[in-house]
Order: structure tokens, then sequence, then C-alpha cells
């Protein structure tokens, strides 16, 4: 139930008409840059995220390590 190819080819007349063509051309054109701003910027985020999750493992993961070894190491009896 999207738009079909008839109905955006009446959109983009009569927005031919309100605008003009060179008018109608730099909305394309912001409009492009600004979804590509977009874009990058939740890529940057999901990068972000991800290698603040990954950091947050590898804490946990040396974290553990260090548990287990000095657990190990109380557990020894002395010689």
């Amino acid at each position: 139930m999207g738009i079909g190819f008839r109905e955006l080819l009446i959109i983009l007349v009569i927005a031919l008409i309100l605008f003009g063509a060179k008018k109608l051309r730099n909305v394309g054109s912001d409009l492009g840059a600004a979804v590509r701003g977009f874009k990058k910027a939740v890529n940057d985020g999901d990068d972000e995220a991800s290698k603040q999750l990954n950091d947050m493992s590898s804490k946990d993961k040396d974290a553990d390590f260090k548990e287990r070894s000095e657990a190990k190491s109380d557990s020894k009896p002395a010689a």
C-alpha cells in the first residue's frame, strides 16, 4: 500500500509547478545532503556503541580472570 508510480508522478509535477526547476533542484540537493548527514550520524553512533560494548566486555573478562587467579592463589596451602 505504498505510493505508486502515478501518485509519485503527480506529486513531482505539482512540486515542479509550485517551486520551479531551479528551486526544486536546490531543494533536492539540500535534502540529499541532510540524508547523508543523518546516515553518517547514525553510523557514528552505532560505531561508538559497539566500541563501548567491546570495551566493557573486555574489561569484564579481565576482571573475571583476576578474580579467578586471586581465588586460586588464596586457596593454595603455604609450603
